[in-house]
């Protein structure tokens, strides 16, 4: 069966009056997430992997011979993940069992703040920045190009796309914009706590 594209979780224009607008969507879900799946599909058509599960695909091909499976894979999977880790009216301090975790693994909310802040601004070129359960501890993280916490053997429970094209129609090239805007008005703490539940 062919890999499809999740749906958003809000409209387009859901996120428009807390930073990201209906244009970034557009390019980025409508035109760059698209992009993966069709390449995803093409790449694997009639090959044991179209079978797999999309995460089983991400494990499968990360190695040099498979990169390009493993990019489409891994950035198909990648985008669905983000969006989920953002909704409207969002932001702010965590509550609830991630809040409690912040605390005690990363030594409390501010602190969570300036790691993650830090990961994704120094992510040199593409990449992502993650909260990720490693071995039980909370960790920050960040990964070049498509890579996931998935192939780290790590649960990831929040990311931020630090992709020029996540950013540049809203922000043009000021990440850092981006980075505190996400932390303060979309990033969706009911799914890292989700995430951190099922874990």
């Amino acid at each position: 069966m062919a890999f499809q594209q999740e749906p958003l979780p809000y409209d387009p224009g859901a996120l428009e009056p807390h930073g990201m607008s209906a244009k970034t969507f557009e390019f980025h879900y409508g035109k760059h997430h698209a992009a993966y799946v069709a390449n995803l599909n093409k790449l694997t058509q009639d090959t044991e992997l179209a079978d797999k599960s999309l995460e089983e695909v991400i494990r499968l091909t990360f190695e040099p011979s498979k990169m390009n499976i493993f990019n489409n894979a891994a950035q198909t999977w990648n985008h669905t993940f983000f969006w989920n880790s953002m909704k409207p009216n969002g932001g702010g301090a965590p509550t609830g069992a991630i809040a409690a975790k912040i605390d005690s693994d990363l030594g409390g909310y501010d602190k969570f703040k300036e790691e993650f802040k830090n990961a994704a601004a120094t992510q040199f070129g593409s990449g992502w920045a993650w909260l990720v359960l490693d071995n039980g501890t909370l960790k920050v993280t960040k990964t070049p190009n498509a890579e996931n916490p998935l192939v780290h053997n790590q649960v990831p429970l929040l990311t931020l796309d630090v992709w020029e094209h996540a950013y540049y129609l809203d922000y043009q090239n000021r990440r850092p914009d981006f980075i505190q805007n996400y932390l303060d008005q979309l990033v969706n703490w009911d799914f890292a706590n989700q995430n951190l539940a099922a874990a």
